[in-house]
């Protein structure tokens, strides 16, 4: 661990009100027979992660259906007020009738940093019309998108490298995070970063070698090094850790430890585990 900065910046956590962890827990376990084995409350998690050189925590949580994005927005300013050095990616739905008003009035808070899509549990495409008066919102406010928008682990027909393309093509410089380093199409989602420049990827959930034989990926983890090394040092500028935590279905530890064990130059743990992360909060919160 001596190569990781003094300090981390974690960019892809989830914090969520008490009970709607529960049903996600029992959605994790019931649907896709992942057993989340950091089963922790907001408090919880921000303890854990301090505790373990975490300094700033870059949360999301996300609008399943309609009428909930206003609750879960009070909820976070609440606790966005609550905690230091904490920032959020806020909920939206298009299907919600006030959907901009909600929008609008949540970005007011200084540390919300934009909005989180989960296409694949929201089922709607990046390129949904309904999308860009949004998407010209945090344009225009200097904000950004966090998307779970890859079709790993689980994919269905709303998300995938095919959909996200179709809507850089017509918002090129949308400044935006794609999640889990676009699993499970990496090669392509890394392409992107050569042509997009306000576009990052996050590490959350794809350094993890017991996937391998959980999600039968034994040929990428056969040479990770050689698979990721040359893209990873290139592209070391427009990468930020996250861990996914809680909810993870191995330890958390085991990411960094794979990214460290990868022995990649000084300089990319330094941008990809802080220099990277500060610098998009420093950009995108405040007023």
């Amino acid at each position: 661990m001596t190569r990781l900065p003094n300090k981390i910046v974690d960019f892809h956590v989830h914090l969520f009100p008490d009970r709607m962890f529960d049903a996600v827990w029992r959605h994790f376990a019931e649907v896709y027979k992942w057993d989340v084995i950091y089963q922790l409350y907001y408090k919880e998690t921000v303890s854990h992660l301090r505790e373990r050189n975490i300094g700033p925590i870059v949360y999301s949580n996300y609008a399943h259906r309609a009428g909930v994005a206003a609750g879960l927005n009070d909820w976070n300013k609440k606790i966005l007020d609550e905690v230091e050095d904490l920032y959020c990616f806020g909920a939206f739905s298009p299907l919600d009738d006030d959907a901009m008003k909600i929008a609008r009035d949540a970005i007011t808070h200084p540390k919300m940093l934009g909005f989180k899509l989960q296409l694949l549990v929201q089922e709607h495409y990046p390129a949904d019309e309904r999308f860009f008066p949004l998407y010209d919102l945090v344009m225009e406010r200097n904000k950004r998108i966090l998307f779970h928008v890859g079709n790993g682990p689980a994919g269905n027909r709303f998300v995938g490298y095919d959909n996200f393309k179709k809507l850089l093509d017509r918002y090129p410089d949308l400044p935006c995070n794609v999640a889990h380093m676009g699993g499970m199409e990496y090669t392509e989602f890394m392409a992107l970063l050569d042509h997009h420049e306000n576009l990052y990827l996050d590490t959350s959930f794809t350094f993890v070698p017991k996937m391998a034989t959980f999600f039968g990926l034994e040929e990428i983890f056969a040479d990770l090094k050689g698979f990721w090394g040359d893209s990873l040092e290139k592209h070391k500028r427009r990468i930020v850790y996250g861990s996914d935590f809680p909810n993870l279905i191995f330890p958390r530890e085991d990411e960094i430890e794979c990214l460290v064990g990868l022995d990649l130059s000084r300089e990319f743990y330094d941008m990809v585990f802080y220099e990277n992360g500060v610098g998009l909060i420093g950009e995108h919160a405040g007023d």
